[in-house]
């Protein structure tokens, strides 16, 4: 399959598992990605909501950055944490053992290249090295930069040939426990290794981005889509494409890069001030600290908001936000329709004298204006295991 500009799409390794259930597929950062399956969409958020999903997320830029030699205790993690943290404004040093980071990556402006997340493992044989998990259609460019920044102190080692399984909804601890003993240990944001007598050595991640409960698996080529089968013979677990992970985040209210959050947004417009520790603030050694530490400080200009149109019309990205006389005050980022709140949800930017929830709003829908109000963040509850 080819993109509009007929360049070749990738594929994860389980593409020919996913074209054997039946998936519609579509392009997605670079790669050739199952949508949907034939239940649907609106059936698999459900079903994720009130079961177990699985999602094949192996387009997304897992790998590692490792000094030389590995051990030496909370030096060496220190050592490694001080490069990454030349492009992050989160304290890594101080990360415990086993814990995960979302953090975002910064460019000179303040401005977000990516959000990602940052592991330090827990064993005392592998301090020194970071667990990094990107996102795919920016993942060359952020290797990029995580290697400019190892400086050659540290190497980048890729792992996104791998499976990277995502197992997410109320059912996912019982569903994975019975495969790999010792995952209910797992707290949300820890992260640990497994060695399985059948599935090789795998990276569980106690973390998701559908609000609900859930794992991520790294698990090695040879073995993901042995895994994957055996995931799915649970009777609770059905195969969920991106366009429910899609509508899943959005009712969690978590950001989409390149949508809720681009090059020109700053952590604190985005309402991620609490990546930027207390530590980080202090020193301001990090990137686009001058602007960041300002909005901090006197507030942003704009804000990121969940918008609640009144009716059933859904609202796009990119529609426009006004007040209820017309004057505009932003747009719409991410919209649709959300399956567990039976209604239109939506997230956008708005100028943040208008960013209080309650704030009587419309969106211009295919030129018309409909009613709206300005709504709290998440629109469904987390359900995270903490």
């Amino acid at each position: 399959m080819s993109d509009p500009d007929h360049t070749t799409l990738k594929t994860t390794p389980l593409h020919a598992l996913h074209q054997r259930l039946g998936a519609r597929f579509g392009a997605f950062g670079g790669y050739d990605m199952p949508i949907q399956y034939p239940d649907g969409i609106l059936s698999e958020h459900l079903w994720t909501r009130s079961q177990c999903g699985l999602f094949d997320v192996s387009h997304m830029g897992p790998c590692f950055l490792a000094l030389p030699e590995l051990g030496g205790g909370d030096a060496a993690h220190r050592r490694v944490a001080a490069l990454v943290e030349k492009l992050v404004p989160s304290d890594i040093a101080n990360l415990p053992p086993g814990k995960m980071q979302l953090t975002v990556l910064l460019n000179e402006s303040g401005g977000i290249l990516d959000d990602l997340m940052i592991g330090r493992p827990a064993r005392d044989d592998r301090q020194g090295m970071l667990y990094i998990v990107v996102n795919a259609g920016t993942k060359d460019q952020d290797f990029a930069l995580l290697s400019a920044a190892a400086d050659g102190e540290a190497q980048l080692r890729r792992a996104d040939d791998r499976g990277l399984i995502a197992i997410q909804g109320p059912k996912a601890e019982s569903v994975l426990e019975d495969i790999v003993p010792g995952v209910s240990s797992l707290s949300f944001m820890t992260f640990a290794r497994f060695d399985h007598s059948q599935f090789g050595r795998m990276l569980v991640t106690r973390c998701g981005y559908t609000g609900e409960d859930g794992f991520e698996v790294l698990v090695l080529p040879d073995h993901a889509v042995a895994f994957t089968e055996r995931v799915l013979a649970d009777a609770r677990v059905k195969p969920i494409g991106l366009g429910a992970r899609d509508s899943l985040r959005l009712e969690a209210g978590l950001c989409l890069y390149g949508h809720d959050i681009d090059a020109d947004t700053s952590p604190v417009e985005a309402g991620l001030s609490w990546m930027i520790s207390k530590s980080r603030r202090e020193r301001g050694d990090f990137p686009g600290a001058e602007r960041i530490l300002g909005e901090l400080k006197a507030g942003p200009a704009a804000r990121r908001v969940g918008v609640r149109p009144l009716g059933r019309a859904p609202a796009r990205e990119g529609a426009e936000i006004q007040t209820r006389e017309g004057d505009a005050i932003g747009r719409v980022t991410s919209g649709g329709f959300g399956p567990t709140v039976n209604g239109p949800v939506a997230m956008g930017h708005v100028a943040s004298s208008h960013a209080k929830p309650g704030t009587p709003v419309q969106v211009i829908v295919r030129g018309k204006p409909f009613e709206a109000e300005i709504a709290a963040l998440p629109f469904t509850p987390h359900n995270y295991k903490r």
